[in-house]
């Protein structure tokens, strides 16, 4: 009892280390969409080469796998059985041809780690755990995929699983619904923040480089311990979405960092890298030159009031190079004293006027004179 209760207190923390007024544009309409949809009768064992083959991508976030063995076997049972099991939904991907799984990710793991022989694999583990059905059939139990008669083998793999591949027609510029569709349909349990969404439907070298980009020493100070629903990481996005065109923000936020990330996955230029120096030196020298936590107004994180300076003191730096922390200082306190600059860090923060207002201030009073 004490370490749920222990939990849920980390959890509460970790919610109040963040004030973002944004969120509440999540209630906001989005987009209609045409998608197309189709189905695709696979066999067991052919699923299994393409997941391996990397053909079929699970997305690799945090709370991937979370089934117990007695429920992974009695999956692995029901198709021994002959018995219906549900189907699963793929997005194909445009660019690359492969299908991402956007609801099956336990029965395919399930599937994969049985023919595999080991239950939920730990990377860097040397002993790990064989994969034995129980709390099945008496003919099935503790069997490993190995160990099955030939004929249940066989049958296993020649089992079919339905899948409904979905792609998105219109808009024609973005595929923003394979977002929605993910998080309407693992919205069972505790909900997936945005991020933990993002991170699974457009995986890439943007969510690798910020996922070792939040380990930096000045940003892990001034945020604090890693965030368990990647809130730290959004707001490392925020902040290269924003410096990469703010002017264009649109709301809802969460929207728009969806946008920026699935445009700039693969990164093929050296922007990305452009912006991680950038965002190294801007906490480095925020956490050199603030008395007190940065983006604080009170105990949490302002986002909006974090997302402003960190541009401004980024175009200060491109212009002029690094400023000293007595400039920074100055700069930082006389925002927080501009009734019009606090408004918009305080009310409305998703709305695209305040967002404009905000970031030209800090612009404008972090490159005067």
């Amino acid at each position: 009892m004490s370490k749920y209760v222990d939990e849920l207190k980390e959890e509460l923390e970790e919610e109040q280390n963040v004030e973002d007024e944004a969120v509440e544009d999540e209630l906001e309409p989005i987009s209609r969409y045409d998608i197309t949809s189709y189905g695709i009768d696979f066999d067991v064992e052919g699923l299994v080469k393409r997941i391996r083959r990397g053909d079929i991508f699970i997305p690799p976030f945090q709370r991937n796998f979370v089934w117990k063995l007695p429920e992974s076997s009695r999956f692995i049972e029901s198709l021994l059985l002959g018995l219906p099991v549900p189907g699963i939904f793929l997005a194909q991907e445009a660019d690359t041809g492969k299908m991402l799984v956007i609801d099956g990710q336990q029965r395919l793991l399930s599937l994969l780690y049985f023919f595999n022989g080991v239950f939920n694999p730990v990377e860097g583990e040397t002993r790990q755990r064989v994969f034995r059905l129980s709390k099945v059939q008496p003919q099935f139990e503790n069997n490993t995929f190995e160990a099955l008669e030939s004929k249940d083998r066989i049958n296993l793999e020649n089992c079919v699983i339905h899948a409904t591949v979905v792609k998105q027609d219109a808009p024609a510029d973005d595929d923003t619904s394979i977002y929605h569709i993910f998080e309407r349909l693992n919205s069972g349990g505790r909900k997936l923040s945005p991020q933990e969404i993002r991170t699974a439907v457009y995986h890439g070298n943007l969510i690798n480089k910020v996922s070792e980009l939040n380990s930096h020493d000045s940003w892990r100070n001034i945020y604090g311990r890693v965030n368990e629903r990647m809130k730290d990481q959004e707001l490392i996005i925020r902040y290269f979405a924003m410096l990469d065109d703010y002017v264009k923000y649109e709301p809802p936020m969460k929207e728009f960092l969806s946008k920026f990330v699935k445009k700039h996955r693969y990164d093929k230029t050296n922007r990305i890298d452009e912006y991680t120096v950038y965002f190294k030196q801007c906490c480095d020298i925020f956490l050199d030159s603030i008395n007190s936590r940065p983006f604080r107004r009170v105990a949490a994180i302002n986002v909006a009031f974090y997302e402003a300076v960190m541009v401004a003191l980024t175009e200060k730096i491109k212009r002029d190079g690094v400023p000293n922390k007595d400039f920074v200082m100055s700069k930082y306190n006389k925002l927080t004293s501009n009734d019009e600059f606090v408004e918009a860090i305080s009310q409305s923060t998703g709305n695209k006027a305040s967002v404009l207002t905000r970031i030209d201030i800090a612009k404008k009073i972090f490159l005067e004179d």
